[in-house]
This record gives structure tokens, C-alpha cells and sequence, in this order.
């Protein structure tokens, strides 16, 4: 009888449940939009109540259209948007105010706080991490200090936080009736709450955000069976498998070896390089991140660049200015220009991320003349993916001492093959699209596979990868050198838009 294993895979714009067969192989898709709320400017929330009713509806729906029965699921695994923070009533189980997204930018005061007191990098040695808008648990500290009864509750116990795989298991097993609360390593690490080295909540950094540990949920292994399913349509199914997007794309791309990374194009673009069982510091403005821990065997870790806006961009394109119908409609509009024509455009939208870490970025469209037409803004929106990729890549070079020789892509973008083919010129390595692009979801199901014998060890996992379609660069080194010098001059004008007080 065949068996599958299951992926809810909960991102920054959608929820979706998978099935997958032995060989990695998709069985069952269902897939569920949620609302992008934003109160004001820089502010990106969630309402987590409606991205758990949507997750409900997903696993029924793929379930059902599958015709799969229930007792053919071996297990489920999570993977999740990482840094987006969520603090509940833990007896009604209702949020106490809508999700803070990673993208979210109310921190920048708070950032720019601590700063004062000791630097942008005063956190770094123990949780691999800068001070940034990016991370939880200044999300977290904000909503203790800013919703009305929030840290009563928090000091009296009747509260908890988690980032989203923690609010999902614990309605997935239960709720206010006995629900696990817990988070795996790889989301722990990103709420820079974290000792990297003890992979245990620091009682330094939760006094200095004041944040009661009694909030915050139990640190487990990514590959491990936390409880099982109590909703009707998983009723007994063990969750299993917990792994942030970025680490979950690295496991499912198999990169389990020091020295293999993989770039991940999503709502923003993410590489991570597998650094073995130590945590490499950054010197170059990447993060030191947990890559995995499987069962009981030493935790990965991992170097990791992040871009805010990626596909992002490509939505903002069709949302706001209306310039394309559908997502899909981008690479025709870029294809009807041969270039650029000088036009770049800087997406900082939220700040720039890495390699900059430069919350006071604002976005950009640099070098317009009356030549500049649609097909050229197209055009700079998707390169501007590609360069930044770039600049995470010489910094990972740089923090690493190697030089990469190729680059496993994943991600909804990697189906655009004029940025795929930009990209490879843009690096001067051949980029690598997998057989299985939907790496996110394959790597959750990896770990919940693993902990419970559906496979029996990372060789078999191995043997599922494979390439469906390689770029090798085409592009002259001059012309390469030129396109990024105009990048970063572009670059240099976004910086410092916002002007703060000293």
C-alpha cells in the first residue's frame, strides 16, 4: 500500500498543504491565499486566525481531491514564513492582535535603542544575528509594550508566543486543550532570543528585551514526532518535521553537505550555505542561522543572506501600479526590451536586508529618461533580484573562504528563465533548477519522513535530487562589471531616506 507524507507549508502570501510520494513526487496540491494588512506604512500584519481557518481548509481540500485516505498519511511536516511573530490568549486560543510579519518595520525605534547601547552587533556573538526590524523578538517586545492587557497576561501566564510553525502545531494538536507548544531550532534561531550555542532561550536577552520566559515555547529538534493531529481531516496523524522556509528549501534540496548551498526565490530571495556543526560569524553582513538538527544528531548550521523583496516586487508591480495582469505577465513585458536601458530599481521597501542591514533604505527607480518604457521597469524589477543575490553571494564567499562553483535555485521565480539565465551571468556559475521545485514543502516532509522511518537516512533523499534545466553564463565580464556597477551606485541612493533624530 502506498504511503505519503504530508507538507503544510504556511508562506508570507499563502497556505498550502502537499503530499508527497516516496520518489518526492507531488500527489495532492491545495493552496489558500490570506490578506496582507497594512495599517501604515512600513506595518505588514497577518491575521493568524484566518491563516489557521486556511490551513484547515487546505489539508481537507487535498486530501479530499486526492481521494488518499487518512491511514496512507505516515506523517506532516511544517515549514512556515520564519520571523513572523504571534502572541495568543492560551485559553481561548484567540491572538491578542494581528501577526507582525518578518517584512514589518514598527521596530526601527527600538533597533535604533539598542544600537545606542552597544552597537548594531551587540547580540551578534550569541545569536549570529544584527539588530534589525527582521527578527522576533523585538516584534514581540513590541506587542507586550503596545496591546492593552498583553503583558498582564504574559507576567500571569495566561499568554504564549510563537512564530507561525508553533501557533500551527499548537492548534494542530489541540489548542487550550492540551496543545504542544513548541518551536524548532531553525525558528528559535531567528527570534535572536537564542544562545546559538546552547540552542537554549537566553536569559540575558530575554531580561534585556523583558520578555517572561513563561511565553515563550519549548526549543525541539526540526526532524522529531512533537504530538499528533487532532483536527477531523489529520485526526492521528503524528506531526513530525518543523523547519523555517529557508532551512526547509536547504533540506529539501539536499544540500546536507559543508560547503552546498541553494538560493530560494520567493515574495523575497534567500541563499544559505550549509556550514557543517559549527556556527561561522559573519564579517561580510550575512546571518549565522541553525540549518537543521535531524533526531538526536548535532545540529547544522548555516551562513545566510536575505533579501527582502523579490517576487514581492513582481506583486507590488501588478497590485499597485497595475503594469502586468498576473505575476506570469512579467518575463513577456521584460522580453520586449534587449536591456535594461539604464533603469534600475532598488526595493527597499522594508529596509534593505543583506548584505547592507540599512533599515533607513527606501525604494528606488534610478536612471529614468523619456526612453524608459514598461518593458524596461519590468526589466530592472527582475534584475534587481539577481543583483542582489550578488552582493549575498560575494559576502558568503567572503564570511566562507570558498568560491562557489554552481548555485541550486528554488522558489515560485525560477520558473521566469530570463532571470534565471540573468542570474547565472550576473554570478559568472552555472544556476541549477531541480527536478522537484517545490523544496520548501519537500524539506518539511523530509524531516517529518525521517523521524518516523519513512525514510530511512539522508542517502535515500539524496537520491531523489536531481537537475531539470542548468544556465551556464554568456555574459562578457565587462558588460557584467558595468550592469552592477550601475547597480550599486543605484544602491548608494536609496540608503538613509528616513532621517532619525540622533
Amino acid at each position: 500500500m502506498t504511503k505519503y507524507i504530508g507538507a503544510i507549508d504556511q508562506g508570507t502570501t499563502s497556505t498550502r498543504f502537499i503530499l508527497f510520494d516516496e520518489r518526492g513526487a507531488i500527489a495532492t496540491l491545495a493552496r489558500r491565499e490570506h490578506a496582507q494588512i497594512y495599517p501604515h506604512p512600513g506595518w505588514v500584519e497577518h491575521d493568524a486566525a484566518e491563516i489557521w481557518r486556511n490551513t484547515q481548509t487546505v489539508v481537507a481540500e487535498a486530501i479530499e481531491q486526492s481521494g488518499i485516505r487518512l491511514t496512507d498519511i505516515a506523517a506532516v511536516g511544517i515549514t512556515n514564513q520564519r520571523e513572523t511573530t504571534v502572541l495568543w490568549d492560551r485559553n481561548t486560543g484567540q491572538p491578542l492582535h494581528n501577526a507582525l510579519v518578518w517584512q514589518d518595520t514598527r521596530t526601527a525605534d527600538l533597533v535604533a535603542e539598542y544600537a545606542r547601547a552597544g552597537g548594531q552587533d551587540r547580540f551578534r556573538a550569541r545569536t549570529g544575528l544584527p539588530l534589525a526590524t527582521y527578527f522576533s523578538g523585538l516584534k514581540l517586545k513590541w506587542l507586550l509594550d503596545n496591546v492593552p492587557g498583553a503583558r498582564a497576561k504574559a507576567e500571569a501566564g495566561d499568554a504564549l508566543f510563537g512564530t507561525i510553525d508553533t501557533w500551527l502545531l499548537w492548534n494542530l494538536t489541540g489548542g487550550p486543550a492540551g496543545g504542544v507548544h513548541l518551536t524548532d531550532v531553525t525558528n528559535a534561531s531567528r527570534t535572536q532570543l537564542l544562545d546559538l550555542e546552547t540552542l537554549d532561550w537566553d536569559p540575558g536577552l530575554l531580561a534585556a528585551f523583558t520578555i517572561p520566559r513563561t511565553l515563550l515555547p519549548r526549543v525541539g529538534a526540526s526532524s522529531a514526532s512533537y504530538g499528533e493531529a487532532k483536527i477531523s481531516a489529520l485526526r492521528g496523524v503524528p506531526i513530525a518535521g518543523m523547519l523555517g522556509d529557508q532551512q526547509a528549501a536547504l533540506v529539501g534540496q539536499a544540500c546536507f553537505e559543508q560547503g552546498e548551498a541553494k538560493n530560494t526565490y520567493g515574495t523575497g530571495c534567500f541563499m544559505l550555505l550549509n556550514t557543517g556543526t559549527r556556527p561561522v560569524p559573519s564579517t561580510a553582513g550575512l546571518i549565522t542561522t541553525v540549518a537543521y538538527q535531524l533526531g538526536d544528531e548535532p545540529p547544522h548550521y548555516a551562513l545566510e543572506g536575505s533579501i527582502a523583496i523579490a517576487g514581492a516586487l513582481v506583486q507590488w508591480l501588478r497590485d499597485n501600479l497595475g503594469l502586468i495582469a498576473k505575476s506570469a505577465d512579467i518575463e513577456p513585458l521584460a522580453r520586449q526590451v534587449d536591456d535594461n536601458g539604464d533603469v534600475y530599481f532598488v526595493p527597499a521597501f522594508s529596509g534593505l536586508f543583506a548584505p547592507y542591514w540599512q533599515d533607513t533604505a527606501r525604494g528606488v527607480l534610478a536612471g529614468l529618461t523619456r526612453y524608459a518604457n514598461r518593458g524596461h521597469i519590468a526589466r530592472a524589477a527582475l534584475e534587481a533580484t539577481a543583483y542582489q543575490t550578488r552582493d549575498v553571494l560575494e559576502a558568503m564567499e567572503k564570511d566562507a573562504g570558498i568560491e562557489m562553483t554552481e548555485l541550486r535555485v528554488d522558489g515560485g521565480m525560477v520558473e521566469n528563465e530570463l532571470l534565471m539565465q540573468f542570474q547565472a551571468d550576473m554570478l559568472g556559475v552555472p544556476v541549477v533548477r531541480p527536478l522537484i521545485t517545490e523544496t520548501t514543502a519537500l524539506g518539511a516532509a523530509y524531516a517529518a519522513g525521517l523521524a518516523v522511518g519513512y525514510w530511512a537516512n539522508r542517502s535515500e533523499l539524496k537520491r531523489n535530487w536531481g537537475v531539470d534545466k542548468r544556465w551556464q553564463p554568456k555574459m562578457e565580464e565587462a558588460q557584467r562589471a558595468t550592469l552592477y556597477g550601475g547597480w550599486k551606485k543605484a544602491v548608494h541612493r536609496s540608503l538613509n531616506w528616513i532621517e532619525r533624530p540622533s
